[in-house]
C-alpha cells in the first residue's frame, strides 16, 4: 500500500474487496468523509446474496431489547458489542428511511422494509454511492497482494494491481458460493500467518435420512407450530421437509447446537414437539376419546390436530403405539437420527472466519497493518432474523471508522457517533436500544 494519506494533502485512495453490505456500508462511510473509494468484486453486479436473501422478504434486523439482541451472537457478543453499539438496530432503520425505505415490525419483532423487498433500498443505495463518487470494478476476483503489497486482481482484461491506502476486506463468508462468497480468502490470510477458524455451515439444514415414502410424498412440505430439542436446548418454530432432512427457521435457530453435537458424537437424536401448545397429558385425554374403529389417520388428525406431514413424520420413527399415553408422549417427542448438516453450499450463512486475535479494536489485520476486516469474514455467527445483516453493517460502519481515524480524518458528521443529529430523537433511539428486557 502507499502512504498513509493523513501525511500529505492529497485525496486518499481506498481498495473495498467486496460489494456486500459491509463492504458498502464502509465505502458510503469512507466517500462521506471525502476519500475516494474503488469497491472490487468478482460478479457481475453487486450485493447478489442481499437481493437472494430478500426475495422472500428483506429482514433488515430485529426489534429485541439490547441484552438479548447482543446475546445472539454468542461467543462473539463481547467482540461485537462495540460495533453494534456504534450502529444499533435503530441506526440501521434510520439509514434505511434515508434511502426511502421506511420500516416497520412485525408481529415477530423481525424488521422489514415497507416494501418488504431489497431491490428497491439496493437501488437507492447504489444510486447514492455513485452520487457520493464510489466506483464499482465488476468481475475483479482478488489475488492477494503482490511483492510490493499492491493489490492483485483478475478481470476482464486480465491481471491487474491496485494500490490503495488503506483496504478493506469484506469478501463474506463461504455459503452460497454460487453468489460470490467461495471462502477463498482464507488461503490468502494463511500465507500471512493469519488464524482462520474453520469456515463451516451456519443457520443450515440438518440431515435426516427420511424413507423414501416419506421423502416421496412430503419433501417441501412446511411443519407449522413446532418445537425442537436437543439435549436441554428448546426451540420453537417451523420447519420444512427437506429431500435430505429438516430446513426451516426452527432448524437454523438449533444449527449451532446441532453441528457442535454431531462433530462430537457424528449422530444425535433430535427431538421433536408436534403440538408444543398442549400437555402430554391433555393430548392422551384427546386420543382416548376418539371413536371406536376409527382409523389412526382420522385419530390423528382429529384427536391430536396433526397435519398430514405431521402424522407421516410420526411414522418415520417405527410403528406407532395404541396406547393413548404412549402415543401422546411420541408426539410430543418425536426422536429423529440426525446424522449431518447441511454443506456450506446451503447454508444460510457461516461460522468461522478470521479470528478475533489476528485484528485489532478497530477491526485491522495485525499482520498486515492498513487492511481491515469486516462481515462475515470475521469469526462470528449469528441466528436469522435480522441479526445477521446487522452484524455485517455494523462491522462494515465500524472497520470505516477505524480507517479514518488511521488516515487522520474526521468521520462525517453524519456518521459521528451512534445516533443521528437530531438531539431528540437521538436520546429518544438511544432510550429504546438501551432499555431493560423487562
Amino acid at each position: 500500500m502507499t502512504p498513509e494519506a493523513g501525511s500529505d494533502s492529497r485525496i486518499p485512495l481506498i481498495a473495498i474487496i467486496g460489494a456486500g453490505p459491509a463492504g458498502l456500508m464502509a465505502a458510503e462511510v469512507l466517500a462521506r468523509a471525502g476519500c475516494r473509494v474503488t469497491v472490487y468484486d468478482r460478479m457481475p453486479s453487486p450485493a447478489r446474496k442481499f437481493l437472494i436473501a430478500g426475495r422472500g422478504g428483506l429482514n433488515l434486523t430485529h426489534s429485541e431489547p439490547r441484552a438479548g439482541f447482543l446475546a445472539r451472537y454468542g461467543a462473539a457478543t463481547e467482540w461485537l458489542a462495540p460495533s453494534l453499539d456504534a450502529f444499533p438496530p435503530a441506526r440501521l432503520r434510520a439509514w434505511a428511511e434515508g434511502l426511502g425505505e421506511p420500516t416497520f415490525v412485525g408481529s415477530s419483532g423481525r424488521v422489514f422494509p415497507r416494501s418488504f423487498k431489497a431491490s428497491p433500498l439496493l437501488r437507492a443505495w447504489l444510486g447514492r454511492l455513485d452520487a457520493l463518487g464510489v466506483r464499482l470494478e465488476s468481475r475483479h476476483r482478488w489475488l492477494g497482494w503482490n511483492r510490493a503489497g499492491a493489490l492483485r486482481f483478475a478481470g476482464p482484461e486480465g491481471e491487474s494491481e491496485a494500490e490503495a491506502d488503506a483496504v478493506l476486506l469484506a469478501l463474506g463468508g463461504a455459503s452460497w458460493p454460487r453468489l460470490g462468497s467461495d471462502g477463498g480468502w482464507a488461503d490468502i490470510l494463511r500465507e500471512d500467518g493469519v488464524e482462520i477458524a474453520p469456515l463451516r455451515p451456519a443457520n443450515s439444514g440438518v440431515r435426516i435420512d427420511w424413507s423414501a415414502p416419506f421423502r416421496t410424498r412430503f419433501a417441501g412440505a412446511p411443519l407449522k407450530r413446532i418445537a425442537l430439542s436437543l439435549g436441554a436446548t428448546r426451540v420453537r418454530g417451523e420447519a420444512m421437509i427437506d429431500g435430505a432432512g429438516l430446513e426451516g427457521g426452527a432448524v437454523y435457530a438449533l444449527s449451532a447446537t446441532l453441528r457442535e453435537a454431531i462433530d462430537r458424537e457424528s449422530a444425535v437424536i433430535l427431538h421433536v414437539d408436534l403440538r408444543p401448545d398442549v400437555t402430554a397429558e391433555a393430548l392422551a385425554v384427546r386420543l382416548a376419546a376418539g371413536r371406536k374403529g376409527e382409523s389412526m389417520s382420522n385419530r390423528l388428525r382429529k384427536a391430536a390436530g396433526l397435519s398430514p406431514v405431521a402424522a407421516g413424520l410420526l411414522r418415520e420413527a417405527g410403528p406407532l403405539p395404541a396406547e393413548p399415553e404412549a402415543l401422546a408422549r411420541r408426539i410430543k417427542a418425536l426422536p429423529l437420527t440426525a446424522t449431518g448438516m447441511a454443506g456450506l453450499e446451503r447454508a444460510i450463512s457461516t461460522a468461522g472466519g478470521v479470528t478475533r486475535t489476528m485484528v485489532d479494536d478497530g477491526l485491522m489485520l495485525k499482520a498486515r497493518p492498513g487492511v481491515f476486516i469486516a462481515g462475515e469474514m470475521l469469526d462470528w455467527e449469528a441466528p436469522t432474523g435480522g441479526y445477521l445483516l446487522q452484524a455485517c453493517l455494523a462491522t462494515g460502519h465500524a472497520a470505516a471508522r477505524a480507517m479514518l481515524a488511521r488516515l487522520g480524518l474526521a468521520v462525517p458528521e453524519r456518521w459521528n457517533g451512534a445516533w443521528e443529529a437530531d438531539a431528540g430523537e437521538a436520546a429518544d433511539r438511544r432510550e429504546e436500544w438501551s432499555r431493560d428486557d423487562g
